[in-house]
């Protein structure tokens, strides 16, 4: 019996790789013979480069760059097994975890230092990038990373414009003279599941603001600076990004990806397949179990759990998801290969305690699943699919 364990982080509590482990000593507690293997997932957000690192036997490249409040913070950036590719993960250098929540404020929040991360990148001779865009904590529309590499960004005296998001009202002109050249001499793959517009009400302020810090007031703002900031880009690129797709991921620096990069947007799991050897596992799999911390709605819009699912379906094989909560709206999902979808809380706790014995709690849903899923009553023994 063969399964196939690709979770994503448990937020706040587990990282992917740790989430696969738990789930493998649960899997193996219940049926000790059977073949497994562990494929920590991703979606494009955080844990991106771990695993994308780790899947093809690359490397970390630490670097201090400025993080969203404008302090230096540690980063990195990974390098790919072929030595060629280049993995940016923002929220390394812009992201929500760098900042205590209460002082997340995405008037301030600024993506420098993801720019600074490119950069550096471009020094070292990369010219092939995958760019994980997810977990951050700025609604800048890119235009701090824009500047770390050149791009002038300037106000009604031809002055630099400060770093936030706020700041984007203040543009009276955009210069391009100084922009990194070496942008346009590379390929830019933009790993993300948001497909939202740049502005309006399901784009990047409505939608993401509130889970960086913003009030309502602040979020229409924000909203009035990205509808300033698309104004200004269209009259230098003609890119029209107000209502592109997938332009508000990261608050908006997807747009910024589209207007000034030479870039192409997948859904962040099918970048991770490709480059995990998920497909290939898939072969003669029994059962895959896959997971993440909170599963509703929006799974089904191209979150790990789903991306995982629906490849597996493709293989005829069934899977299992693992939730930490389970929310509305997941009925979807059984459309596309997943038989069931469980809540590893099994007694009532706060979210501290849960959070703290998560590991423990997801071994013990993943032992429970196989259980059920491999036994055979008359037997009373456990047994691969291919005996029943």
């Amino acid at each position: 019996m063969k399964i196939v364990i690709a979770p994503d982080s448990f937020k706040g509590s587990l990282s992917a790789p740790d989430a696969a482990k738990a789930i493998e000593r649960g899997a193996k507690r219940a049926f000790p013979e059977a073949d497994t293997i562990c494929i920590p997932a991703a979606d494009g957000g955080e844990g991106t480069l771990d695993t994308l690192v780790a899947a093809t036997n690359g490397q970390k490249i630490p670097v201090s760059v400025t993080g969203p409040l404008g302090e230096k913070v540690k980063a990195e950036y990974g390098i790919l097994g072929d030595g060629k590719t280049c993995v940016i993960e923002m929220a390394k250098a812009s992201g929500i975890p760098l900042i205590p929540r209460e002082k997340l404020d995405p008037l301030k929040a600024t993506t420098f230092g993801t720019g600074e991360l490119i950069k550096e990148a471009l020094d070292d001779g990369f010219t092939t990038f995958i760019l994980a865009l997810g977990g951050s904590a700025t609604n800048d529309g890119g235009a701090g990373m824009l500047q770390a590499l050149g791009l002038s960004l300037l106000d009604d005296n031809g002055a630099e414009i400060s770093l936030g998001g706020a700041e984007l009202a203040h543009i009276c002109s955009v210069d391009l003279s100084k922009l990194d050249d070496r942008i346009n001499k590379c390929q830019f793959l933009i790993a993300s599941d948001v497909e939202n517009p740049l502005i309006g009400p399901s784009g990047a302020s409505f939608v993401f603001g509130p889970q960086k810090g913003a009030t309502n007031e602040m979020v229409k703002r924000l909203d009035a600076c990205l509808t300033h900031w698309a104004d200004e880009v269209e009259k230098v690129t003609g890119v029209h990004l107000h209502d592109r797709p997938g332009a508000g991921a990261a608050g908006g620096i997807g747009g910024a990806f589209q207007a000034f990069f030479p870039s192409v947007m997948r859904r962040g799991i099918d970048v991770i397949i490709e480059y995990t050897g998920f497909q290939t596992a898939l072969e003669e799999a029994d059962l895959v179990i896959t997971g993440e911390g909170q599963v509703d709605f929006q799974t089904a819009s191209g979150k790990t759990p789903m991306g995982i699912a629906q490849q597996a379906q493709v293989k005829n094989v069934p899977t299992v998801i693992l939730a930490g909560s389970v929310g509305e709206g997941i009925e979807a999902l059984y459309q596309h290969g997943v038989v069931s979808v469980t809540s590893i809380i099994n007694k009532p706790m706060d979210l501290e305690e849960a959070i703290e014995n998560a590991g423990e709690l997801l071994e013990k849903a993943a032992e429970q699943v196989v259980r059920s899923f491999f036994y055979q009553p008359k037997k009373g023994q456990l047994l691969s699919l291919s005996n029943c």
